[in-house]
């Protein structure tokens, strides 16, 4: 299944496979925050991890290198790097939970440089207790940077915990210019 970001926005429920499952293709590609494992269905993008991130997804044998299908995704993400692009207009689809797919396309409304708290993305989703359910998928996000979680820290304006590394949490959200130099 292949959702704009715009399609995101509205899913409410995860990705079923309907069909058998479709070769998973990926890549690497370099970043001012080192490298980038970027893999999808040829469609869409499924994921985008940073290396040395406490989830790496591990290669499976049916995986196939293509960069071809990511050259939307290299390019935006070099735009955004260089601070040429606020936004991203990619084909995702994100698989998780439809509590999970809630919480990701609220990070998509999340503008560039501004960030919110658990709580405020809780409230946002129509439950204000439910902040600990929001960080934990906000955790399990597969599209880092391009579907922001390094916009969410803590209700004092800490930054939290961040699987790529609070240094490249603090990194990011400099670059956007949420935190002061």
């Amino acid at each position: 299944m292949s959702l704009s970001k715009h399609e995101l926005k509205q899913a409410v429920a995860g990705v079923t496979a309907t069909t058998a499952k479709p070769a998973t293709i990926y890549c690497i590609t370099p970043s001012p925050i080192g490298e980038l494992l970027l893999f999808g269905n040829g469609q869409a993008l499924q994921g985008l991890y940073m290396e040395s991130q406490e989830v790496w997804p591990q290669k499976q044998p049916d995986w196939r290198w293509d960069e071809a299908p990511f050259k939307a995704v290299i390019t935006q993400l070099r735009e955004y790097f260089d601070r040429k692009r606020t936004s991203f207009d990619l084909p995702l689809a994100p698989v998780g939970t439809a509590f999970q797919q809630r919480v990701w396309t609220a990070l998509l409304e999340l503008p560039f440089g501004v960030t919110t708290s658990y709580g405020e993305l809780a409230t946002r989703l129509g439950d204000a207790k439910a902040s600990r359910a929001v960080g934990l998928a906000n955790g399990r996000n597969p599209i880092s940077i391009i579907v922001p979680c390094h916009r969410v820290i803590g209700a004092n304006g800490n930054l939290t915990g961040y699987g790529g590394g609070l240094e490249r949490k603090e990194w990011l959200l400099r670059h956007e210019g949420a935190l002061l130099l």
